[in-house]
C-alpha cells in the first residue's frame, strides 16, 4: 500500500469517525467476512445486536479467522481525528505465501462518511512478475504463437517466392492476414511482457496490438466472404457488391476496435455486464450478419460450379465449405461453454484456467487460416484455381441476361451462307465464340 489516502467533504470534517478499514481476503474465505446475529439477513459491519452478543466491536468490519491460516484475512485501518479532512493509511506490505485470487474492500461502516473518497496505490507482484495471475499464461501462449505464425510465414512466402509468376489475387490478399498476424502476436507478446517487468501496461504497445489485431479480423472476414462469393477464383470483380461489403468491414472495424480499445487499454478487470453487453452484442450481430452472407454466397458458388462442370474448383470449394463449417459448429460450442463457465465463476475461483476463453479464439483463426493457405497455396498449378476469362465463366454477369431465341424458318442455303459468313468473320476475329453460343443454344 502507497501513499492510500482518504478524503471527506469540509462541510462534513467536523467529528472524529469511526474506523477505514481495508480487509485483503482470498476468495475462498469470503464467507469468513460478515454475519448475523440470529440467522437472519448477512451484515458486513457490525450491529447493535451483535455487539451484546460479545462477537465483534460496533462500527466495525465483522470476520473470523480463515481455518487454514488464522493470521487471515488482513484487516487493518485508520479514522479521521477531529476536523480532519484527509487521513492517510501508512505505508505497508502484505507477503502472501499461498497461491490464490484476492480481494481488496475499503469499507467503513459510519454513515457520516457517505460522500468519501479514495486515492493511491496499491501493487500486486507475483514471484514472476507483475502480470495477475489469470493474464500470467498468455505471455507464454503469445510467444507459441508468434512462432506458429513464423512457420507459417516461412511456408507461405517461400511458396509465394518459388511461384511468384502464379499468384492470383486471393493469394496477396492471404499473405496480408499472415502478415498482420505476425504482427499482432509479437505485439501481444511484447506487451504482456512489458506489463509484466514494468507493473504498468504500455498503452502505446497494447494500442497497436488491438490496432492490428481488429484490423486482421476485419479483413479476414472481408477475405473469406469475398472467396465465399467467388473472387479471384471465379469472377473477376464482385461488381456491384463492393460498396457493400466495404460498407460492412468498416463498421465491423469500428465496433471491434471500440470494444478491444475499452477492454484492453489501460484496463485489467473486465468489464461491468451491462457495459460490456453494451460493446460486444453490436460485433456480435456483424460476426453473425458475416457468417450468414458467405455460407449464403458459398450456397451460390457451389451450384453454378456444379452446373459448369468445373470440378477442380469445385473440389476446393467443397473443402472451403467443410472447414467453414466445422469452425462454425466449434465456435457455437465453444460461446456456450463460455458462457457457463462466467455463469458459475462469479468469484473468479477458477481464474488459473481463464486464459484458456481468449486462447481458444486466437487458436481457431489461427487453424483456419492454415486451412485456407494450404487449399490455395502458391503453385505451378495455381491458375488452376484462379479466374480465367473463358466464355463458360460468366459469374460476373447476371444469370438472367440469358435469354432463348425461337428459331424461325430459314431457307437451307441462306442458312449455308449465313454460316459461312461466320465463320470468315471469325477468321477476322469479328465473331468469335458466336459458333460456339450457337452450338450451346
Amino acid at each position: 500500500f502507497e501513499k492510500v489516502t482518504f478524503r471527506r467533504p469540509k462541510e462534513a470534517a467536523n467529528f472524529s469517525s469511526k474506523a477505514i478499514q481495508a480487509v485483503v481476503f482470498e476468495v475462498e474465505d469470503r464467507d469468513s467476512i460478515g454475519g448475523s446475529a440470529y440467522g437472519g439477513q448477512r451484515a458486513v459491519c457490525c450491529t447493535a445486536d451483535l455487539a451484546k452478543l460479545g462477537v465483534c466491536l460496533e462500527g466495525e468490519v465483522i470476520y473470523r479467522p480463515s481455518t487454514e491460516n488464522p493470521n487471515w484475512p488482513k484487516v487493518f485501518g485508520i479514522s479521521f481525528n477531529g476536523d480532519d479532512e484527509v487521513a492517510t493509511l501508512r505505508s505497508r506490505s502484505i507477503k502472501i505465501t499461498k497461491t490464490g485470487m484476492y480481494n481488496l474492500y475499503f469499507i467503513h461502516c459510519d454513515v457520516n462518511l457517505k460522500d468519501l473518497t479514495v486515492e493511491g496505490k496499491t501493487i500486486w507482484k507475483n514471484p514472476n512478475g507483475y502480470l495477475p495471475g489469470r493474464m500470467a499464461p498468455l505471455m507464454n501462449f503469445y510467444g507459441f504463437m508468434s512462432l506458429a505464425f513464423v512457420i507459417l510465414g516461412i511456408f507461405w512466402f517461400s511458396q509465394y517466392a518459388r511461384f511468384w509468376r502464379e499468384i492470383f489475387p486471393l493469394q496477396n490478399c492471404i499473405t496480408l492476414v499472415i502478415t498482420l498476424g505476425m504482427l499482432e502476436m509479437a505485439l501481444w507478446y511484447f506487451d504482456y511482457a512489458e506489463f509484466n517487468e514494468s507493473g504498468i501496461r504500455p498503452v502505446g504497445i497494447t494500442m497497436w496490438a488491438v490496432s492490428f489485431g481488429t484490423i486482421k479480423r476485419t479483413v479476414s472476414w472481408i477475405i473469406i466472404l469475398m472467396v465465399s462469393m467467388g473472387y479471384g477464383v471465379v469472377r473477376p470483380t464482385l461488381g456491384g457488391l463492393t460498396s457493400k461489403v466495404i460498407m460492412l468491414g468498416a463498421t465491423f472495424f469500428l465496433a471491434s476496435e471500440v470494444l478491444e480499445v475499452v477492454e484492453n487499454v489501460g484496463a485489467v478487470s473486465d468489464l461491468s455486464g451491462k457495459a460490456r453487453l453494451f460493446l460486444v452484442l453490436p460485433v456480435a450481430i456483424l460476426d453473425a450478419f458475416f457468417i450468414l452472407w458467405i455460407f449464403t454466397s458459398l450456397s451460390a458458388t457451389l451450384n453454378k460450379l456444379q452446373a459448369r462442370r468445373m470440378t477442380v474448383k469445385l473440389d476446393i470449394y467443397r473443402k472451403f465449405t467443410n472447414a467453414l463449417a466445422v469452425a462454425v459448429i466449434v465456435s457455437v460450442g465453444w460461446i456456450c461453454y463460455e458462457l457457463y463457465f462466467k455463469l458459475n465463476d462469479v468469484y473468479n475461483e477458477q481464474w488459473q484456467s481463464a486464459w484458456i476463453i481468449p486462447a481458444f479464439w486466437q487458436v481457431l483463426s489461427f487453424s483456419l487460416l492454415c486451412v485456407i493457405c494450404v487449399l490455395w497455396a502458391p503453385s505451378q498449378n495455381s491458375m488452376r484455381y484462379a479466374y480465367s476469362d473463358e466464355a463458360n465463366e460468366g459469374f460476373d454477369k447476371d444469370d438472367t441476361t440469358l435469354t432463348l431465341i425461337k428459331p424461325s424458318p430459314t431457307p437451307m442455303k441462306d442458312f449455308k451462307s449465313a454460316a459461312e459468313a461466320r465463320s470468315v468473320q471469325g477468321h477476322n476475329g469479328a465473331w468469335n465464340g458466336d459458333l460456339e453460343e450457337d452450338k450451346t443454344v
